[in-house]
């Protein structure tokens, strides 16, 4: 089976995605990618036949991507990929998904997600001082982003007309297309209000009640992910934070943090918009692995040695 087959088998994938499956234009990038990337490592003839692939030679695909140096989360998006694609195949009657199926994701937990501690956090929201060109704009979208716990893309596309200041709430648009309504704490509605309703000299400012979208550029135009990336770097840089901080990991403080304040797992799931309960129990892990810190660093019989610890006296 050629390769240029196995290209046309993706692209009809591609519209079914889109057209019948309704998925958003980015998810629909990212799964592309991910099969171009298996369509060019079935080109180097690792593969008898795609249409029916053996569990050996997927497994070879899995250390391919590991040799490739890519992260056990973005291994395991590869395969809910691949997974899509040959369930679509199956639909179409020209593959067979077992071998597919039978594929376990790598262990999503070798790698935790980076979290801030609340005081850092804090650090981070107040290094737009006054003298910055965007001081207003940049500190309401940092405050925007943990409080609501919302993705890069959902903040930058957040139009005025979808929030309610005096309500205290924000609706957002995630993966898919989903809408759901996230709750904007004290400080995030006074640095939006003061954004707004504030002076012109940053420049443009969105209208009230119309539905341009809320965070944008001197010129008018609306800001890219990239855009609040380069901006969270800048400021993390100011606050003395890792390198490693992103947008990504406000979210991930904000659920670790609401975890930990005693918020329930369901609610939490609702604010982040996950479609499966399993994606937000990370954090629980997160906060397991704090409190175990926590434990070795403070209590009288925390510093084990060799992982026993001191044996009680009898």
């Amino acid at each position: 089976m050629g390769f240029s087959e196995l290209q046309a088998d993706i692209a009809s994938f591609r519209n079914y995605m889109q057209a019948e499956r309704g998925l958003a234009e980015n998810t629909i990038l990212s799964y592309g990618h991910d099969l171009d990337r298996f369509a060019q490592w079935v080109a180097l003839g690792t593969v008898t036949d795609y249409h029916k692939p053996k569990l050996k030679e997927l497994a070879r695909y899995v250390g391919f991507m590991h040799d490739e140096g890519l992260a056990p989360p973005s291994i395991a998006r590869h395969l809910v990929a691949l997974k899509m694609f040959y369930r679509f195949l199956r639909l179409e009657e020209r593959a067979d998904a077992t071998a597919v199926e039978l594929l376990g994701s790598p262990k999503l937990w070798e790698r935790i997600p980076e979290v801030l501690p609340p005081s850092a956090v804090e650090a981070l929201i107040n290094a737009p001082q006054p003298g910055d060109r965007f001081f207003l704009r940049d500190r309401a979208m940092l405050e925007t982003l943990y409080a609501t716990g919302c993705r890069a893309s959902e903040v930058v596309n957040l139009k005025l007309i979808d929030v309610y200041l005096d309500a205290g709430f924000c609706k957002c648009f995630g993966k898919g297309s989903k809408q759901r309504v996230v709750p904007l704490g004290r400080p995030a509605i006074a640095a939006l209000r003061a954004y707004i309703e504030g002076n012109t000299e940053e420049g443009t400012r969105p209208t009230a009640g119309s539905s341009e979208m809320v965070f944008l550029s001197k010129t008018g135009r609306r800001l890219t992910r990239i855009h609040l990336w380069a901006l969270v770097k800048k400021y993390c840089k100011r606050a003395g934070l890792p390198k490693t901080v992103s947008p990504h990991t406000l979210r991930h403080s904000f659920a670790t943090h609401m975890l930990a304040g005693g918020a329930d797992l369901r609610s939490v799931q609702e604010m982040l918009g996950h479609a499966s309960i399993q994606t937000t129990q990370i954090y629980t892990h997160v906060d397991r692995d704090r409190l175990k810190a926590m434990h070795r660093q403070f209590h009288p019989k925390g510093q084990r040695e060799g992982g026993d610890g001191e044996k009680p006296k009898t």
